[in-house]
Order: structure tokens, then sequence, then C-alpha cells
């Protein structure tokens, strides 16, 4: 065999072998943390919400009931077949050539009977009426209820959205007064080595630093926690790594009362479903009174009998009948007035409920645009002093290096400006969650599962 081969035969089998090693060790790509938006966010809480999920099933639970109450104004449709052996059976003069097998009407000793049966009710008092209006009623109470959680869900979320930016803001606001605490430290202990501050403004100084340090630890953990439970939130892994895509930033709307009243009583689910409760309580009571009303029927049977199956289904053993059956209960022991006293006894709490949620609504829309003007007027002010804060640190700060302050002024004025930031992160989340408790109780669906 020529060299040439041979060397080719050597690079055919070693060069795949030498490179797998490659291949195996090769690094897999990095994991990237999963960035959310809000919108992002609430659509992922209503896609694994276990109660939603719960919920839904619950339509499909309602829409089979509407199927079932339906069936109730269809006609029944049954076929049977029965053997049965007999020892004796009566005897009828006849002749075998007549039209119909005398048989039939009496049986045989080896019996089979194969029928069909057609059952039709024609009136039963309205309550398969009742029944199915019901069950209409209750697929639109459980689809407002399914709306009602995934607002519920919606709020959740922007609450635990919104805290997550929060909290990291409370943080860069600890980290940078921790900041400021220890360049100011720096500042004062070079002025007491070169003899021109004193052990005291050290000392203090220093203790400034280690009073502020757990106000970082503690806005830290709050961000840990907030974003635990906002992962919990939308079922996802509690290791994977989350960033949160938005800001701490509103929108002011110019608050109407009695437009978003109004809008409240149109929108919120719960007022829906005080609606729908009472009128199903109302087809309840119409249910019961089918008790006193009658009951009319029909029914038809067509049947084959023969005392030899292969010779069953012929003209002489076969059979029809037809009936229409009525009836009235004259008296059942009062339990129809029992089920209609119930039954109203239900619609009147109905009504009262709706009433009590009608107080409540108008409570929560006042107390939602109390909250707005609140946390408006907050920012408002804030915003105001926040440009005043950081010039008084710095003038502290100058008059402090030029000899003329002293080192309380600095200090007072680090706390000061991070309890203005402070107060105005948290007056725009308070008016971020005022406004998004005004939108739940309207019932504005203002993020929907794509």
């Amino acid at each position: 065999m020529p060299k040439k081969i041979y060397i080719l035969i050597i690079i055919c089998v070693f060069l795949p072998v030498s490179l797998s090693p490659l291949t195996l060790h090769a690094e897999g790509p990095e994991l990237l943390p999963l960035n959310l938006n809000l919108e992002d966010s609430v659509c992922t809480a209503f896609s694994n919400n276990k109660a939603i999920q719960i919920q839904e099933q619950e339509i499909k639970y309602a829409k089979a009931g509407i199927l079932y109450a339906e069936s109730k104004f269809l006609p029944v449709l049954g076929a049977s077949f029965d053997y049965s052996l007999n020892d004796a059976v009566p005897t009828f003069p006849g002749s075998p050539n007549g039209r119909k097998d005398l048989g039939i009407f009496s049986g045989y000793k080896n019996d089979n009977l194969f029928s069909l049966t057609l059952n039709e009710t024609v009136y039963n008092g309205g309550a398969n009426i009742a029944a199915l209006r019901q069950s209409k009623l209750e697929l639109k109470a459980q689809e407002e209820t399914l709306r009602a959680a995934k607002l519920d869900i919606e709020f959740e979320t922007k609450r635990l959205f919104f805290g997550i930016l929060l909290a990291y803001e409370t943080k860069r606001i600890a980290e940078d007064l921790v900041s400021q605490a220890k360049a100011h430290y720096d500042e004062v202990k070079k002025k007491f080595d070169q003899g021109t501050a004193s052990r005291f403004d050290v000392l203090q100084s220093k203790v400034q630093v280690s009073r502020l340090m757990p106000q970082l630890v503690r806005a830290d953990n709050d961000v840990r926690l907030i974003t635990a439970e906002f992962k919990k939130l939308l079922s996802l892994d509690l290791a994977e790594e989350v960033k949160i895509d938005g800001k701490l930033d509103y929108s002011l709307i110019e608050i109407k009362e009695n437009e978003f009243l109004a809008e409240a009583y149109r929108g919120n689910p719960e007022m829906t479903l005080r609606s729908l409760g009472i009128d199903i309580a109302k087809w309840e009571i119409e249910y019961a009174r089918a008790g006193w009303l009658p009951q009319v029927t029909a029914n038809g049977g067509y049947t084959y009998r023969s005392n030899q199956i292969d010779d069953m289904f012929n003209p002489r053993h076969n059979d029809w009948t037809v009936g229409v059956q009525a009836s009235i209960a004259i008296f059942d022991g009062f339990s129809t007035k029992a089920k209609v006293d119930e039954a109203r006894a239900r619609y009147n709490q109905s009504k009262l409920q709706k009433e009590d949620l009608v107080e409540r609504i108008a409570v929560d829309v006042k107390d939602a645009c109390y909250n707005m003007d609140e946390a408006k007027t907050i920012i408002d002010s804030q915003k105001d002093s926040i440009v005043e804060a950081k010039e008084a640190l710095r003038l502290s700060e100058v008059r402090y290096r030029s000899g003329v302050g002293i080192n309380l002024d600095v200090l007072d004025a680090e706390v000061a400006l991070a309890e203005v930031e402070q107060n105005l992160a948290q007056g725009i989340y308070d008016y971020i969650m005022a406004r998004a408790q005004l939108d739940k109780v309207m019932g504005r669906e203002n993020i929907k599962e794509s």
C-alpha cells in the first residue's frame, strides 16, 4: 500500500478523536438575567398564577352546566335488550296467521325483548327554564370572578414591581448617605491630623458612619425580600436572577371623584357579581315555585319481542306505545314552600349585599382620591426641597473646610438630604399605588394577557 494512503488513514482515524475533547470541554452559554418590565410581569403572573388557572376551570365547569341545563329540553332516547326464561306464561287462543303474534302481549318461555324508548318533558312548571337562565348567569358570574382575580393579580404585581424599584432607590439613597459620611469622616480625620479639627469631631463623624450602616444593610435586605416575594407571585424559580426594567415614575391625572365613582359602579367586577347574584336568586325562586305547578311528560316506545332471537325483527313481533302523563302535587309536606321561602331569603340577602357594596365602593374611590392628593402634595413639597437640601449640604461642607461651620451642621445636612430623597421616592410610590388602587376599584384592566 502506498505511503500516502497510510498517512490519510491515520489522519481520518485520529483527527476526530483529538478534536472531541475540545467539544466536550467547551463552556456553555452564560445564563443571562430575566428582564421583566411591568407588562411582562403582569402577563407572566396571569399565565402562572394557580388561582387564575383554577378560576379558568370554573368557567369550563359553568359552560358544562349550561349544556346540562339545555339537555333537559331535549327528548331522551334509549335502547335496551332483555332476556328472561319463564317457567310458564299465559296462553291465549288466536290464529297464528293473525297480524300480530299474541305472544308479544304475554311473553314467551324464552323471552327476548328489544326496546326503543323516547321520553320528553312537556312542562314542569318552568323549572327547566329557570335552571337554564341560572346556568347562563352563573357563567357570567364565573367570568366576572376571573376578571376580579386578574385585577387582584395585576394590583399585586404592580405593588411588588414598584416596591422593588422603591427598594433599589432606598438602597441607593442609603449608599450615598454612607458614602458621604465616610468621605466626611476622612476629611475630618485629615483635619485632625493637621491639628485643625477636634477629637470630638473625629469621633462624632465615625459614629455617624456606624449609625448609618444598619440602614444600608436593611435596604439591601429589603431588595432581596421583595424580589423573592415578586418571584413567588410570578411562580418563578427563586434562584433565577431577575432584572426589573422600569423606573419609579408617575403621571398625574385630574381627580374627578364623581366620574370615578360612576365608572366604578359600571365596571367593578364585584358590583357586577352582586347584580348577577340578584338575578340568580330571582330565578331560584321561579325554580322553587315549579313544585306547585303541573308536571307534564310525553313518552313513546317501540319493541320487538320473540322467543327466537333470529326471528325477532319482523312485523308479527313488534309493538309500539305512546302516552302523556300529567300530575300535580296536592300536598308535599310544605317542602315547596320551604324552598320558595329559602330562595326569597337569598334574594333579599343579595339585594342587601349589593347595597353594602355600593357604600364600600364609594369609600374606596374617595380613599384612593385622598391618597393621590396626599401623595401629590408630598411629591411637590419634596421636589422643591431637594435642591435646597443639596445646596445646604454643599454649603455646610464648604463652611466646615474653611473653619467657619461646625461638624454637626454637615452631619445634619447629610441626613436631611437623605430624608428628602426618601420622602420623594416614597411619595412617588404612594401616588402610583393610589392610582393602581383606583384602577382596581373601577375595574380598569390596563394590562391584558397576550
